[in-house]
């Protein structure tokens, strides 16, 4: 199962961020695995990020490796890159479970046509903190007082915040653009009411801080999207998504 949250009709991109697909979670059957054939990319890089289950990323540069739960891949295209993204052999044959974010990535046109990469960081070299039923993982660039070893081109931030029954997050408005995804669970804001549920993306204003908290006695797993605009990517298709569609202000 795969949900695509940008681009959308309402928001064409977050920050550099012009495409984010949620997959998962997900039980698969033997013989049965996540399977993404060969296909090329340029002018944007690819993070992935896994809560459960295992991918195996091959390109034409020969590069080989497997993403576990808490690992990053960032595959830089560049000037040019093919790669697939498959279950690995162990996997397909017994099956497996599948939870995870790859998010799409504008590079600034002056690095459009940077040599292709690849880049696997394991979970230990990402960093986290967890205090009062926050549990923050940065997965790129600054926030927290962290800094993600993941090298970005641009302003950036991801990040995984998973919230227990109750515990409180503050959004602080430290970038110009910011989004909350859903992945699992539901949340709401302090202060305004009703609740945003899984898939949901909460676009929120430039400047504004905002604080997050789940129900009482329910967890909630959400991803910390945006960073600065990049003038070469893909425009608003409108100047501000109205707040029926997820926008808090």
């Amino acid at each position: 199962m795969m949900r695509r949250a940008l681009p959308s009709a309402n928001r064409r991109m977050i920050g550099p961020f012009v495409k984010f697909d949620h997959f998962g979670p997900e039980e698969l059957d033997a013989d049965r695995g996540f399977d993404i054939r060969p296909r090329p990319h340029t002018g944007l890089a690819t993070v992935t990020y896994l809560v459960d289950g295992e991918i195996t990323h091959r390109d034409n540069f020969g590069r080989v490796h497997t993403i576990r739960p808490g690992e990053v891949n960032w595959m830089t295209a560049g000037s040019g890159i093919a790669h697939s993204e498959r279950a690995p052999t162990e996997f397909r044959a017994s099956g497996s479970n599948l939870l995870g974010i790859q998010a799409w990535i504008a590079l600034p046109s002056r690095h459009e046509d940077v040599a292709a990469d690849f880049a696997h960081y394991s979970s230990p070299e990402i960093p986290r903190i967890c205090a009062d039923g926050v549990e923050f993982t940065l997965i790129a660039g600054a926030a927290e007082g962290l800094t993600s070893p993941v090298k970005v081109f641009s302003e950036t931030i991801f990040a995984e915040i998973v919230l227990t029954g109750g515990a409180q997050y503050q959004v602080k408005p430290e970038h110009s653009d910011r989004a909350i995804y859903v992945v699992a669970g539901e949340v709401g804001v302090v202060g305004q009411s009703g609740t945003f549920g899984e898939a949901a993306l909460i676009v929120l204003t430039p400047g504004v801080e905002v604080v997050l908290q789940p129900p009482a006695f329910h967890a909630a797993r959400l991803m910390l999207i945006g960073g600065e605009p990049l003038a070469n990517g893909p425009q608003d298709l409108i100047s501000s998504p109205p707040r029926a569609k997820g926008s808090i202000e």
